[in-house]
C-alpha cells in the first residue's frame, strides 16, 4: 500500500527490555523507546546504588522504572505540543482573518513548503513568531498538559520514596550489624576479674 498512514511495524529495540529480575517480568516499552537505553539506565543506577540483596535489587528496579516513566512523560508532553501545533496555528491565523486557516494549518503541519512559507510570512507581517503559535497550542492542550505534569510529579514523588526506603533499610541493617558486632565483642572480651597469666 502507498497510503502514508499505513501501519508500520515497531522499530527494532522497541517493545520489551530484559531485566535482571526474571520474576518481575520484562519491562514494557512503547513505540519509539529503545530497550538498550533502558538497560543502560538500569546498569548505571545499579552501579551507583550497588544493591546488596534482593530487597535492594527490587527497589533499584522500581527506581529505574520511575526515572524512565518521568523521562517518558516529559518527552510525550513535548511531542503532544508539537503534534498539536496546527491547532494553535489555526487560532492565530483565524484571529488574523487569514484565508483558509484550517487548510493552511493542516498543510503547515504536514510541512508543505508553500504552506510553511506562507505561515512564516504571515507571522512576520503581524509582528509575531512561533511563540504565539505555541502559546495558543499550549492553551488548547492545557488539560492534557496539566494531567501529564501531575503524573510526572507523582512518579518523581514515588522515586524519592524508593530512595528513602533504601536509606532506611540500609540504616536499619547497619544498626543491626553494629549491634551484632558489639554483642560478639562483649562476649569475647576477658572478664575484669580474670586471673592474670603467669609471667605477664
Amino acid at each position: 500500500m502507498d497510503d502514508a498512514c499505513e501501519a508500520r511495524t515497531p522499530s527494532a529495540g522497541a517493545g520489551q527490555a530484559t531485566a535482571p529480575l526474571a520474576f518481575a517480568g520484562p519491562v514494557g516499552l512503547i513505540a519509539g523507546e529503545n530497550a538498550s537505553s533502558y538497560e543502560e539506565l538500569l546498569a548505571r543506577v545499579t552501579a551507583a546504588l550497588k544493591p546488596a540483596d534482593i530487597m535492594e535489587e527490587i527497589w533499584v528496579r522500581d527506581m529505574v522504572d520511575l526515572v524512565w516513566e518521568t523521562l517518558r512523560l516529559r518527552r510525550l508532553k513535548a511531542s503532544l505540543l508539537a503534534a498539536s501545533a496546527n491547532e494553535g496555528l489555526y487560532k492565530v491565523l483565524d484571529a488574523l482573518d487569514c484565508k483558509g486557516p484550517f487548510q493552511t494549518s493542516r498543510a503547515w503541519l504536514a510541512r508543505d513548503p508553500a504552506a510553511v512559507e506562507r505561515v512564516e510570512a504571515t507571522l512576520e507581517s503581524a509582528g509575531m513568531s512561533m511563540d504565539a503559535v505555541m502559546a495558543r497550542t499550549l492553551s488548547a492542550t492545557m488539560g492534557d498538559i496539566v494531567h501529564i505534569d501531575r503524573m510526572t510529579m507523582a512518579a518523581e514523588a514515588r522515586r524519592s520514596a524508593v530512595l528513602r526506603e533504601i536509606e532506611r533499610y540500609r540504616a536499619s541493617f547497619a544498626q543491626r550489624l553494629r549491634g551484632a558486632v558489639d554483642a560478639e565483642t562483649i562476649a569475647l572480651a576477658p572478664a575484669a576479674d580474670a586471673p592474670a597469666l603467669e609471667g605477664a
